[in-house]
């Protein structure tokens, strides 16, 4: 058996947490499976947290989110006997009263105490759940005590300080030792405090990101990448993308294009950004970038043939979940047919979310307005202004030479 925990279940962690470089997040799932329907409590427990979304595990295994299913483990868990299980359960909200006694426990205290002596013998999961135990104040229920308890305010704040401050170490360790969310915990300590009763100490979050990364965690790497990206160090940020994307980091891909598109640390290179967006559309969960570059790229016809239906869906897909940066390319498709039917009233409905200086939007808001198309009414005052802003634009010259201005300075149709 294990050290801390069954075999199949110390092999989990390793797969799913320690070592997630590895690639096998999907046999550590495959061993908790088995052995939480063998009766295994914390194997019901590590199975939970890893249906719970990438707040919980690693986005790069891509496990299913399942909350339904998390909680009934959960539950499980606790009445397999796992003091893990109860820890959980507890900073889940899910240790009801009548879930909390089915529990093989006396109380919270001697399930803490279980959990407690693991972490003390070194296992990194267990080193962050009791940090969790102090940062998330569970330890108030753990040790049945409140405000009630106390003498004065300043007694009960000064047992807060005390209790709240020991997840400090708690979350080194278990950084240390291989659960990554440790320091994105130790990292809102430092930069937030807790109230009025830990102070901010920003100077102390500022090498997690680095520390992260120097210990192997793909998505501290593709963090701490990103920050070097804005403090323009482009080179030393990709080495740290590519060592992300090397780990599984999914994230990652839509940084390593544009620094390839945009010739950021690297050189300048097309067909590879084209590649690595696609990859990017393959397997983040977050695509939005990648299908907005890749949008324009098939609009632009650079580096591979034009495809505007390509990119209308591109583009499209990327404004549905909330980016406004490809609408001028949707605007333009909807106003000339391109990759999908001519529709003025979208055309204007995109192109009036442009807030940049753009001839050609300027020219089709005129010619739109102008004309009175897309269900707005002629305004051909509006529609000139419009053409004016577009400037030498061609198209828009053009279109000015169909209105002329009155002696009373008024637009009128020539």
């Amino acid at each position: 058996m294990g050290k801390c925990f069954s075999d199949p279940v110390e092999q989990a962690l390793q797969y799913i947490y320690y070592n997630v470089r590895t690639g096998q997040g999907k046999e550590g799932f495959e061993l908790l499976e088995k052995a939480s329907a063998a009766g295994d409590g914390d194997a019901s427990c590590v199975l939970a947290r890893c249906l719970c979304g990438y707040q919980y595990v690693w986005s790069g295994h891509k496990f299913p989110e399942d909350d339904a299913r998390a909680t009934k483990l959960l539950h499980l868990s606790v009445e397999q006997g796992s003091a893990l299980g109860v820890l959980v359960a507890l900073r889940s909200g899910e240790l009801t009263p009548s879930v909390q006694k089915k529990m093989p426990f006396a109380n919270l205290q001697e399930a803490f105490d279980v959990v407690h002596q693991k972490a003390e013998m070194g296992d990194a999961f267990c080193q962050y759940i009791i940090g969790n135990c102090y940062f998330w104040w569970d330890f108030l229920r753990i040790q049945d005590k409140g405000r009630e308890s106390f003498a004065s305010d300043a007694q009960f704040k000064a047992y807060l300080k005390e209790n709240i401050s020991k997840c400090e170490d708690w979350f080194w360790r278990a950084l240390r030792g291989g659960i990554y969310h440790a320091g994105n915990n130790l990292n809102r300590y430092y930069e937030q405090g807790d109230e009025d009763i830990i102070l901010p100490q920003p100077e102390k979050a500022k090498d997690i990101w680095r520390i992260g990364a120097e210990y192997g965690y793909p998505i501290h790497q593709y963090i701490y990448a990103k920050d070097l990206r804005e403090a323009k160090r482009y080179e030393e940020a990709m080495e740290w993308f590519k060592k992300a994307a090397e780990g599984g980091e999914p994230d990652v891909w839509f940084y390593i294009g544009e620094a390839y598109e945009n010739e950021k640390g690297v050189p300048k290179d097309l067909n590879y950004a084209v590649k690595c967006y696609e990859k990017g559309l393959a397997v983040s969960d977050n695509k939005v970038g990648c299908a907005n570059r890749l949008g324009a790229m098939y609009y632009d016809g650079n580096p591979m043939p034009k495809d505007y239906a390509k990119a209308f869906q591109l583009l499209s897909y990327a404004e549905s979940e909330g980016s406004d940066w490809g609408v001028c390319y949707l605007g333009k498709c909807c106003f000339r047919g391109w990759g999908t039917q001519q529709d003025y009233a979208k055309a204007r409905t995109y192109l009036e979310q442009v807030t940049w200086n753009n001839k050609e939007a300027f020219f089709m808001l005129g010619y739109i307005y102008g004309r009175g198309l897309g269900g707005v009414t002629a305004d051909i005052k509006k529609g000139v202004e419009y053409l004016q802003k577009a400037g030498d634009n061609q198209e828009a010259k053009e279109e000015l030479l169909r209105y002329k201005k009155t002696l009373f300075g008024k637009w009128v149709l020539r």
